[in-house]
């Protein structure tokens, strides 16, 4: 399985709203662009990876939080839909698109998300803690949002400086 090319931020892709997956893509399968993404997301060290992060425009996203005994959770949402939302957490947030940046972003601490799977039937998960950041955060992937767009002004102005000191020195591609 090859790796998939992961884009950067500003990559106009990260900043447009995805495309619903449809059914005549579920019925041409999804496997082999599931197993591409976990592949990738492996390599690249995350927990998760959307459909922009790889340049499709479509709503779907791969992630792999462990569960508590630490044994791996793949997952692959289609069409994700955040149905509910309760508590909050702040915590440090990477990206696989922002190379080297590290930012504390709040958060949602428990989530209950509306989906498909990979073979387009209907799933319903309650997810809370890093699943639940994680499933936010990608869901914002398909949504068009990156997570500078989460984070304070502050937070936002100092990760903005950081993304042009890395592109200056050839870091950030």
């Amino acid at each position: 399985m090859p790796l998939l090319k992961i884009v950067h931020y500003p990559e106009p892709v990260l900043l447009t709203v995805g495309r619903p997956v449809s059914d005549e893509m579920f019925a041409n399968g999804l496997a082999k662009t599931v197993d591409d993404m976990f592949e990738t997301m492996y390599a690249a060290g995350g927990v998760g990876l959307a459909a922009p992060q790889v340049g499709l425009s479509q709503r779907f996203f791969v992630m792999d939080v462990p569960d508590e005994d630490g044994k791996p959770n793949k997952l692959a949402f289609f069409n994700p839909e955040i149905l509910r939302v309760e508590g909050e957490q702040t915590g440090d947030e990477g990206c696989l698109s922002f190379p080297g940046l590290y930012q504390t972003v709040r958060r949602d601490m428990r989530v209950i998300v509306k989906a498909q799977d990979v073979q387009g039937t209907d799933i319903e998960l309650d997810l809370d803690g890093l699943a639940a950041r994680c499933v936010l955060h990608e869901t914002d992937h398909c949504d068009g949002i990156v997570f500078l767009d989460r984070m304070t002004v502050l937070k936002r102005e100092m990760a903005k400086r950081k993304i042009k000191r890395l592109q200056k020195t050839g870091k950030w591609e």
